[in-house]
């Protein structure tokens, strides 16, 4: 008789182990709480306007790729993905701009206009930052490293290199050591929020980041990053998956600390393992009861960012905008500040706008554009008043843009708008938070919950808030460490 697995939540994570686990002969099926698959990574089709929800570009293909070739299939028979050029259009405030670049030689002449070294100086940093992934992601990213005695059976494990990951700086103060403008500090420090955290908190191991974009490449998914899930889908029903949506689960159910199964509409069904695709604290908080130890420590791990989101549809053309861009704040420091320690929306925060119709013109009516913007904000705390923040959020970008040239106020024909307390009923992420806990210490960078949980037998998690990390790559890499995992620990 195969073993049974019982997956809560049909987000990337959980998709991912199930493909796994039924293609080594498992018996899955997903209980997902919303009407369609994805979690953080989904959709809005309305009024002629498409627009993505959660990533907009893709890094670290060939982790998706392999799970393809894992059951058989050819990635590039399910979707087609592109390069998108420039990478992203910065905008500073004192008016300049800077296109980043995968391509090496464009982005050394791109930042030799900010000064005749910054070029050198990047590469520099680039290889600094190719080192630190030659030295994580074979450790931290591509193996669940809490698991010991699995890597022990499985390989050797280079602990020397535990050594060379600039963990005792912060992110802020390595970048600060290699570029002399600070604009280009700013453009490198951003990539701490890919992570949910503070550059001036996080250590500078988080420097990996920017080689994963600009050395490995960071990509697009033609016809929408939905595009993804939809191919996922499509993996997990041809291997037998059983999927239930809007299926709200209502307890895990544990015996003698052995997660024996769910209760759900006043119903009741076991499995042999359970994998979480859910948030771990949320899950913790919510549908466990006892572990009050476990629950006491997982919510003293601060939850990282959260984000407010604008979606706009845009009468007209901007030809000064490009697919991805990006408006730093006048004053970084403050930003990261008001968000981690005031626990406020900023009052300068860095907009980021993504409008993939300038790469896929079907996502908007002709002459319009589909414009994502999205705001870094804290997590969900009693002392806010998200209805007013997010009129005063608003009116901070419209008048933002219009430092720029960009008056779009009277061409706005629609609009939807979420803040923390959406991603939050949502997605039940841990107080609205984006990315689960913060990296904002030497530590909680490498004490993100591990996808085998210690305490209740046969209980794991595939998901962002666990081990490795948030974001399209790390959370599918999730999914396959619980599924090697269940796998390894059922012989």
């Amino acid at each position: 008789m195969k073993p049974t697995v019982g997956i809560i939540g049909a987000g990337l994570g959980g998709l991912s182990a199930a493909i796994y686990l039924a293609n080594a002969g498992f018996n899955v099926k997903i209980f997902e709480k919303n009407d369609k698959f994805g979690g953080k990574l989904s959709y809005i089709h309305q009024d002629g306007y498409y627009f993505d929800i959660g990533p907009t570009l893709l890094t670290m293909p060939f982790v998706v790729e392999h799970l393809f070739e894992t059951v058989g299939e050819k990635f590039n028979e399910y979707l087609d993905i592109i390069k998108i050029e420039p990478a992203c259009r910065n905008f500073f405030s004192d008016g300049t701009y800077l296109d980043t670049s995968s391509d090496l030689s464009i982005m050394k002449s791109e930042l030799n206009k900010i000064y005749p070294s910054a070029a050198t100086d990047y590469e520099n940093f680039l290889h600094y930052s190719k080192k630190l992934y030659d030295n994580t992601a074979d450790i931290f990213l591509f193996e669940p490293f809490q698991e010991i005695r699995y890597l022990l059976k499985k390989r050797s494990i280079p602990i020397q290199r535990v050594f060379h990951l600039d963990a005792f700086r912060t992110i802020n103060e390595t970048n600060r050591s290699f570029f002399q403008d600070d604009r280009l500090v700013q453009l490198f420090n951003r990539f701490a929020t890919y992570n949910g955290s503070s550059p001036y908190l996080a250590p500078a191991t988080l420097n990996v980041i920017p080689y994963v974009e600009y050395g490995l490449g960071a990509y697009y998914i033609k016809g929408g990053m939905y595009k993804l899930v939809e191919a996922l889908q499509n993996l997990a029903m041809k291997l037998g998956v059983e999927i239930n949506l809007n299926c709200e689960i209502k307890e895990i159910l544990i015996e003698k600390k052995v997660a024996k199964g769910i209760s759900y509409s006043g119903k009741k069904e076991y499995f042999d393992y359970i994998i979480c695709n859910s948030d771990v604290v949320q899950t913790f908080n919510s549908l466990i009861n006892g572990f009050e130890k476990e629950k006491e420590k997982l919510n003293k791990l601060e939850p990282s960012l959260s984000g407010m989101l604008f979606l706009w549809g845009v009468k007209g053309k901007t030809d000064l905008l490009k697919h991805h861009n990006v408006f730093f704040s006048d004053d970084y420091f403050k930003e990261f500040k008001q968000i981690f320690d005031e626990q406020k929306a900023p009052d300068d925060p860095t907009i980021y706008i993504s409008i993939s119709s300038k790469s896929n013109p079907e996502h908007s009516p002709s002459n319009s554009e589909n414009w994502y913007v999205l705001l870094n904000m804290p997590y969900l705390n009693p002392s806010q008043n998200w209805d007013f923040e997010v009129k005063k959020m608003r009116l901070t970008i419209l008048n933002k843009l219009k430092k720029f040239g960009l008056d779009i106020e009277n061409k706005i024909e629609f609009e939807r708008v979420l803040a923390p307390k959406e991603f939050y009923d949502l997605y039940r992420s841990n107080k609205g938070s984006i990315y689960g806990i913060s990296s904002n210490s030497r530590m909680t960078a490498f004490k993100r919950p591990a996808n085998r949980n210690r305490s209740i037998k046969n209980l794991y998690f595939a998901t962002g808030s666990a081990h490795p990390g948030g974001g399209i790559p790390l959370a599918i890499l999730s999914g396959k460490h619980c599924s090697d995992l269940i796998q390894f620990y059922s012989k």
